[in-house]
């Protein structure tokens, strides 16, 4: 890694107000990190592990998070997106060893916002977060109707109603939970384990084999032979988008 504090500080707006947690079991990265959001100005919030970060993001709710994939406690893709499924406003910065596309390509599919490959230039992670931060402050949009719309499905949060091409599907409890998950998260690859600790709660000690059964449940109840909308990629998950 390479690392410059000599530079002179980038300011930003109500900085002193900006919480950043900085969740990595190496404490020489994360005192790094911390000190450099110090200088920021900003309050940062350590966490060494997936439950301490997920602890303190309940408890303190940061303005953005950075978090290293690799955790000694917990599957990294899972807990970028238990976070995301939690606070879907909060932008999350994930930190990993270069291995290829994968690993980018999988944590910004699991719902993180951006991602620096280790070793990194602390700079470049500083001007990224100042970044994130700035699109977070933008003024909300209105707030949508909880009504869920995919291609000719949709789905009714409030009603807990859906229906196809105009048809009522009746769902069980279970299946509206898993359609709810899939839908809110249109064109993104789940896997069984996301969905798993989403649908059936983080700490359900269940088996992989229960979103199988789900998941050809919905099929059977939404599914046209000629544009399905669930569809199966191989050795990752799922993913609910039109053909």
């Amino acid at each position: 890694m390479e690392f410059n504090l000599e530079k002179p500080r980038l300011s930003g707006s109500d900085s002193t107000l900006t919480r950043i947690l900085t969740a990595d079991p190496d404490p020489n990265v994360r005192g790094l990190l911390n000190l450099a959001c110090r200088l920021e100005g900003w309050r940062t919030i350590p966490a060494h592990d997936g439950a301490t970060t997920l602890t303190r993001l309940r408890q303190q709710r940061p303005d953005l998070v950075i978090t290293e994939l690799s955790m000694p406690d917990a599957d990294g893709m899972v807990l970028i997106g238990q976070i995301r499924s939690e606070f879907p406003r909060t932008p999350i910065l994930v930190l990993a060893q270069a291995h290829g596309t994968g690993p980018r390509i999988g944590c910004l599919a699991a719902g993180a916002d951006d991602h620096v490959t280790k070793p990194f230039h602390l700079e470049e992670v500083m001007l990224r977060l100042k970044g994130l931060l700035r699109r977070s402050a933008a003024p909300p949009q209105e707030t949508p109707p909880p009504r869920l719309v995919v291609g000719d499905l949709e789905l009714d949060e409030d009603a807990r109603e859906a229906s196809r091409r105009g048809v009522a599907i009746d769902l069980t409890d279970t299946e509206f939970r898993l359609l709810r998950y899939l839908m809110r998260n249109p064109r993104r690859v789940l896997s069984k384990h996301q969905i798993l600790h989403q649908v059936w709660n983080y700490d359900f000690q269940g088996r992989a084999s229960i979103v199988e059964l789900y998941i050809s449940y919905l099929r059977r109840k939404i599914g046209h032979r000629e544009s399905p909308l669930i569809h199966t990629v191989r050795g990752v998950g799922y993913v609910l988008k039109p053909k």
